[in-house]
Order: structure tokens, then sequence, then C-alpha cells
């Protein structure tokens, strides 16, 4: 299988690495990093696409339309373009756009870190290239849900995760940082840790319903939260966003 990647940071210099040892050749392109040993260095996107059967499009989610540019007149049929950046669905419909007619087109999305998996970092895809993507991507060692519909959902899926997840983390890294400014971090830690431990399906449930039944009350306690914060020297960028949360929930609720 010949295999072109475009984008040579952490995550695809970590997809070549695997790529090669599943006996694939790689063409590799970079217009800011050398391509790695055992790669079939290109100067250019078109260049590094020309025959190949799987173009795995890594660079950023900022280059990648420029990329789908460069790359056309390079591109045949049945190449299969892989966009497995981090980009919004509007940004991945954008790239389609761009290759609709000249290549099969896969939504990509990497629902885990790459470090450490590598090619075989849990994939969502959905476009109309996805059954001849997961097909090509699991012959190299990767593993592919499909999603039943267009380009841009499983972007969509990716990302409604991201909101929660790095929310939660941001949320963490907040109170731990207030918390050491207080003197008071490692309490606040196993605090957090106990709430995490206790976490359940029913947590939702009691998240969502106890954000609108209270949300008054907790819209005061998270003003009080964000003041401390300030006092403490501590920028309270997520509680001052629970907070406005909270307000709007209670302005909308009528409570």
């Amino acid at each position: 299988m010949i295999v072109a990647v475009l984008g040579l940071g952490e995550a695809g210099s970590a997809f070549v690495a695997d790529l090669l040892t599943a006996g694939a050749t790689v063409r590799a392109y970079d217009p800011a990093v050398g391509a790695p040993p055992g790669t079939v260095a290109c100067a250019s996107e078109a260049e590094a696409v020309e025959g190949a059967d799987l173009v795995i499009s890594v660079n950023s989610a900022a280059d990648s339309v420029d990329a789908a540019r460069n790359a056309l007149a390079g591109l045949s049929a049945s190449t299969v373009w892989a966009d497995v950046n981090t980009s919004s669905p509007a940004r991945k419909r954008e790239v389609f756009s761009v290759l609709e007619a000249r290549c099969l087109f896969a939504d990509v999305s990497l629902m885990s870190t790459v470090p450490g998996l590598g090619i075989r970092v849990p994939m969502l895809a959905s476009g109309p290239g996805t059954a001849e993507a997961a097909r090509l991507l699991g012959a190299v060692g990767a593993s592919v849900e499909v999603v039943d519909g267009e380009v841009g959902d499983a972007a969509t899926r990716k990302l409604l995760r991201s909101v929660f997840y790095k929310g939660l983390a941001a949320a963490v890294l907040e109170s731990l940082a207030a918390a050491r400014a207080a003197g008071l971090e490692e309490e606040t830690r196993a605090e957090i840790m106990r709430e995490l431990d206790r976490a359940s399906a029913a947590t939702l449930d009691r998240l969502v319903e106890g954000s609108h039944r209270h949300a008054v009350r907790r819209s005061h306690e998270m003003a009080a939260a964000a003041e401390m914060l300030d006092d403490l020297g501590v920028p309270p960028r997520v509680a001052r966003a629970s907070q406005e949360w909270l307000e709007h929930i209670s302005e909308v609720d009528g409570s």
C-alpha cells in the first residue's frame, strides 16, 4: 500500500512509524519538517499524493484546506483522502468541497491521544469515502468505527466529547490552581478524586437536573467562587463561565 502523510508533527510522525512497520510505502510531506528515514521525501502535497492509495492529512485544521488545494494535481479518482485533523464540521466540509470531484473523502476523527497509540488510536469516520478509508486504515492496524452520516458528522461527535472532557479538565486545572494559591492543593485534589470515583451514569442526571432546579442559588455561589479566585490571583475563567451559564438557565427557566 502507498500512503501519503501530509503533516509530520507529533501525530504524523507516529503514524509514519507505524505505517512503515506495517509495510506501507510512505510518501511524506511537511513544509516545515524533514521527511523521516524510510519514507519517500516529497517536495509538495501534489507530489506526495501522486500514486497514493490513501492520503492521511494530519497537518492542522488551519492548513487543511490549503493542503487539499495544493494536492489536487496529484490526485486520482481512486485515492482515499482521510482528513484526520481536529477541525470543525464546517472546516471538514470545506476540505470536502475542494476534493469531492477528485478523490474519495472521509472525515476521520481521532477519539483519543496519538502518543502511545499511534495508528491504533480509535477513529470515527463519516462521509462518502468512509468504507474504503476504514478498509485501508484497518489494513495497517487502525481501528475505525464507521458513522452512517455525512462529512462533518464524525467531527461533530468528537468535538461534542471535547466540550465535555476538555471543559472538565479546565475546571480541574482552575480548581487546583486556586487551591494551590490558598494552600489547600492536596486536600482539594483528594476531594476531586473522591468525586470522580463516585461518579456514575446517575451523575449526569444529577448535574443537569440540579443545575436547573438550583440555578439562581448556584449562580450566586459561582459568583462568590469567582470573587475568591480573583482575590487569590487566579483568573476565574471557568468559574465565571459557570456563573454565566447558571444565570442564563435561571432566566430561561424563569426560576
